[in-house]
């Protein structure tokens, strides 16, 4: 079993975690919390020179060096880009991360997505959540529950996202998430036009005025929730 953490941030393609949920785990480790992150897809198809497995390399290599930027855990999964099911074998494989790090949060994709893994992501997840916690559902860890789950704003993912809950950030947080995030070549402009970093920055300047500090950013929560802003994702 590894080292118990308190955020778990599970993306769809390295990436997405790096790029929606930085800014929070940033936070969080600045309030001395600890943080892992689960790729479930290296996302190797996108890229206009290398080919899908020389991509995948490339971003895997990547996304050790952004979670080394935070102190994370980070685990990998073996789905390809474009093809992540939903299925109870993705939500073992992903109970078994959540068993072995025993997060109190877990950070993922909204469902409303126009990338069919995002979706799959975001479907697979309360399952995965549900088999963590059921004692009678036998695998190599012991069984654990994780009591919060958000789901981030990402460009995505905006077909039905309703900002629920609002954390505050701070510039130190948003320095470290880029650094983080640049460790990527897609968040240096070397594979896509799309500007992410300043897109994201603006993204947590309107958040912050929508809730009365400089910067923050959304998350959309299950039914049971309620809207505010908080310090900290984990109560």
């Amino acid at each position: 079993m590894a080292e118990s953490v308190d955020i778990l941030a599970i993306g769809a393609h390295i990436g997405d975690v790096e790029i929606a949920c930085g800014m929070a785990l940033a936070a969080h480790v600045r309030q001395g919390r600890r943080v892992a992150i689960l790729h479930l897809t290296p996302g190797e198809k996108g890229h206009p020179a290398l080919s899908p497995e020389e991509y995948a390399k490339q971003k895997t290599a990547e996304a050790r060096e952004a979670a080394a930027v935070y102190g994370a855990q980070v685990y990998f999964l073996d789905y390809r880009d474009g093809e992540l099911p939903v299925n109870d074998e993705v939500q073992f494989q992903i109970c078994d991360v959540i068993r072995a790090c025993r997060p109190q949060a877990i950070l993922t994709h909204w469902q409303g997505s126009i990338h069919k893994d995002h979706t799959a992501c975001a479907l697979n997840i309360p399952n995965a959540i549900f088999y963590a916690a059921i004692k009678g559902f036998v695998r190599k860890d012991p069984p654990h529950w994780v009591p919060r789950l958000y789901f981030a704003e990402n460009w995505e993912d905006r077909e039905g996202f309703e900002p629920e809950i609002f954390l505050e950030v701070t510039e130190e947080d948003i320095a470290l998430w880029q650094t983080a995030a640049e460790r990527l070549e897609l968040f240096r402009g070397g594979v896509s036009r799309f500007p992410y970093v300043d897109y994201y920055k603006a993204l947590a300047r309107v958040r912050g005025a929508e809730t009365g500090c400089q910067y923050a950013v959304a998350f959309a929560v299950p039914p049971s929730a309620h809207r505010r802003r908080v310090s900290s994702l984990l109560g």
